[in-house]
């Protein structure tokens, strides 16, 4: 695994060798990740990554903020209540020599407080079919963390049902994986 666009370009992020079953690590491949940032970066929408403040929910190894940090994102912050996660998301920040400009939370997303600063882009990547995600956008919207017209980038198994008020921006098949771009419409 490794950065595949911007000033990190190539950098070989921590492996994730067998892991924890538990927790339940599945990172974003660099295929999808390549193809997720080219649609956020030259999509129809704009570039809505350079200056953005990013929220990385279930964010494993932190690959996905890392890959917005190294392609113009001014700060990121991630969520991952697992320790094996917290432990490669810490290793691949120092890697990235990031820790000026992100933030850590051990925690589960359901028990997000408010924030400091609300946020323009959110990775959402939880565990494929548990429903985490509809969960997580209620959560997000119930404390403040979206910013008016915020971009959720959401990656299932399946399309997902998009609530209110979210609006479906653009839906693309990889493989297994379903990603949904969706703008905060609240």
């Amino acid at each position: 695994m490794r950065i595949v666009g911007g000033r990190l370009r190539g950098k070989k992020l921590a492996d994730v060798g067998t892991g924890d079953a538990a927790a339940h690590l599945r990172p974003t491949t660099d295929r999808v990740r390549e193809s997720l940032f080219n649609l956020l970066t030259n999509g129809r929408n704009g570039d809505l990554v350079r200056g953005a403040r990013v929220l990385d929910l279930f964010a494993g190894t932190g690959a996905l903020g890392l890959e917005a940090l190294s392609r113009g994102a001014i700060h990121a912050t991630f969520v991952d209540s697992g320790t094996a996660a917290r432990a490669l998301l810490r290793e691949n920040i120092a890697l990235c020599s990031a820790q000026g400009i992100t933030k850590v939370f051990r925690t589960d997303v359901a028990d997000l407080g408010p924030p400091k600063e609300s946020v323009d882009l959110v990775f959402l990547d939880p565990p494929y079919g548990q429903r985490l995600g509809e969960a997580a956008l209620e959560t997000l919207q119930r404390t403040g963390w979206l910013a008016p017209g915020a971009t959720i980038v959401w990656e299932e198994n399946a399309p997902p049902l998009v609530p209110a008020p979210f609006t479906l921006l653009d839906q693309r098949q990889y493989g297994g994986t379903t990603i949904s771009l969706l703008k905060n419409d609240g």
